[in-house]
């Protein structure tokens, strides 16, 4: 079923213009109304118009189920806007404009931003609805996990004072560097590391024994953009080695293209000794026909002519993984 205001905004926009497209948030609504004798097809496609002798029957009917269409449809039109979803749309967004506080915060997380301008955090945050944030910050608030290397530190600016990242870790269990500390000038100094190992899932994150002297960071699935500030903060000229280790499954293998998109010079960490668990530890999982695998890795090859998946946590407590990962650094 239709919502509520769906079906009140295409019987506004029947009775006010005398026709309704089919748009495909109201085609339920609109598939509805054309099979009612209210309306007639005209010769565009996807389009009905008003019978005019039925136009007090639409007519009756917003009165029972919008009391108020009136003054809506005066405000669509004092506004000079169209009279359907999208004028309406545009009229609730211009109200929420103009009850915005006067101060508003410096920065805002999306959500919020949305929220104070949109139906509902969660909607899109289009270009006018951003020009309603005057100069607002809009952040998406993302983090980096890390699991550092020795040697680290962090300061924010060049007069401030310095923490050992070594405290944080030994109090804390590892680091979380949030987007906003980078924005405002958070930054890791000190030793550099042999290389950056950026990994998947968070068991494996935690678990891996990675090689001496690499800096490991959680990439939790798409959620990259945050990581990617990180990267281009810590390492702006690329000279630090990046490894990228994942599941081998279909978003796997998409997860480390968009990352090679980012990052061009990642190497995908898949090392030989993850085929020895290919016939007791791979799982049945079918891949889209349409995720070409025939540039990628003899192993992603195979599991997808197989119809197999490959876990990454499986070989997290292989003792050879730290040497196996250090091997795409020669």
């Amino acid at each position: 079923m239709w919502g509520e205001e769906q079906a009140r905004l295409a019987l506004l926009e029947l009775w006010a213009t005398g026709k309704l497209r089919r748009r495909s948030s109201q085609g339920a609504v609109w598939s509805h109304l054309a099979g009612l004798p209210w309306t007639r097809r005209t010769g565009r496609r996807d389009e009905v118009a008003l019978v005019e002798t039925q136009r007090e029957e639409v007519r009756s009917l917003l009165d029972r189920v919008w009391p108020g269409w009136a003054g809506a449809l005066e405000a669509l039109r004092a506004a000079g806007l169209s009279v359907d979803e999208r004028g309406w749309r545009r009229l609730k967004d211009r109200e929420r404009a103009e009850r915005l506080p006067r101060a508003l915060p410096p920065r805002l997380n999306q959500r919020t931003a949305t929220a104070a301008v949109a139906a509902r955090s969660k909607a899109g945050l289009t270009e006018a609805r951003r020009e309603a944030l005057g100069g607002v910050e809009v952040t998406r608030d993302g983090l980096v996990r890390l699991r550092p290397h020795a040697g680290l530190a962090v300061r924010r600016g060049d007069g401030e004072a310095e923490l050992d990242v070594e405290v944080v870790v030994r109090l804390l269990g590892e680091l979380v560097v949030t987007e906003r500390a980078l924005r405002d000038g958070t930054r890791l100094h000190g030793e550099r590391p042999a290389a950056i190992l950026l990994v998947e899932n968070v068991g494996a994150y935690l678990d891996l024994t990675p090689p001496q002297g690499w800096l490991v960071a959680l990439v939790p699935g798409w959620d990259t953009a945050t990581v990617r500030a990180f990267l281009d903060e810590l390492d702006p000229r690329h000279e630090v080695p990046v490894v990228h280790f994942g599941d081998l499954d279909p978003n796997g293998v998409r997860i480390a293209r968009h990352l090679r998109a980012l990052r061009p010079d990642l190497r995908w960490a898949i090392p030989e000794l993850w085929a020895e668990y290919l016939e007791e530890r791979a799982l049945r999982g079918a891949w889209p026909e349409d995720l070409d695998v025939a540039g990628e890795p003899a192993l992603v090859r195979e599991l997808y002519a197989r119809g197999l998946w490959l876990e990454q946590e499986v070989i997290v407590l292989d003792p050879r993984l730290a040497e196996a990962l250090e091997g795409y650094l020669r």
